[in-house]
């Protein structure tokens, strides 16, 4: 009876050591990692909209106009398209957005970006982009960053009647505003 009490300790040791061992070898870190923004009127308030993206980083690269093409759609990141969530019913431009959950696509241009929403969700890239799925499109300037920002940023600023999205990477940043009904 001693020898299989050992035995069964023993074993579970060696199991009990094989398994964290292999719980503690995580895979090589995203070289664009996932972040996240909130949108609130207010601190405690419900939420209004939130952007999941990938952070893609310079790293002495040219980016706009190179690295991310003018005048062709882009993800908006890197890896999975950029996903926009609503949680309220807000207007874009002149379109009204349902509460639910989007594709954010751009266009960047040398002066002006195309800001897409987009009804098609979980893709990768831009590669599966479908106009057709488009549910808003509007017009916004792009505006010259007080200083570069390294990796790709967005973050919400909150509004009067709303929010609006910045977005910026290395010396450009546009403003995407959404409008509370």
């Amino acid at each position: 009876m001693k020898t299989t009490l050992a035995g069964i300790a023993l074993a579970f040791a060696v199991l009990f050591t094989t398994e964290t061992s292999q719980a503690q070898s995580f895979p090589k870190m995203d070289a664009s990692p996932m972040d996240l923004s909130m949108a609130r009127a207010e601190r405690n308030a419900p939420p209004m909209a939130r952007v999941i993206y990938s952070r893609p980083s310079k790293k002495g690269r040219t980016i706009f106009g190179n690295l991310v093409p003018y005048d062709k759609v882009w993800r908006t990141g890197a890896n999975e398209a950029t996903e926009l969530t609503l949680y309220k019913t807000m207007m874009l431009g002149d379109t009204k957005l349902k509460a639910g959950t989007y594709t954010l696509y751009t266009i960047p241009g040398k002066e002006n970006w195309t800001v897409i929403i987009n009804s098609d969700t979980n893709v990768w890239g831009s590669y599966s982009y479908k106009k057709e799925k488009d549910v808003a499109r509007i017009n916004v300037p792009a505006k010259d960053a007080a200083a570069p920002t390294e990796s790709l940023s967005m973050v919400f600023r909150p509004d009067n009647n709303g929010t609006t999205l910045m977005i910026g990477w290395d010396n450009t940043y546009i403003e995407v505003p959404f409008k509370s009904l």
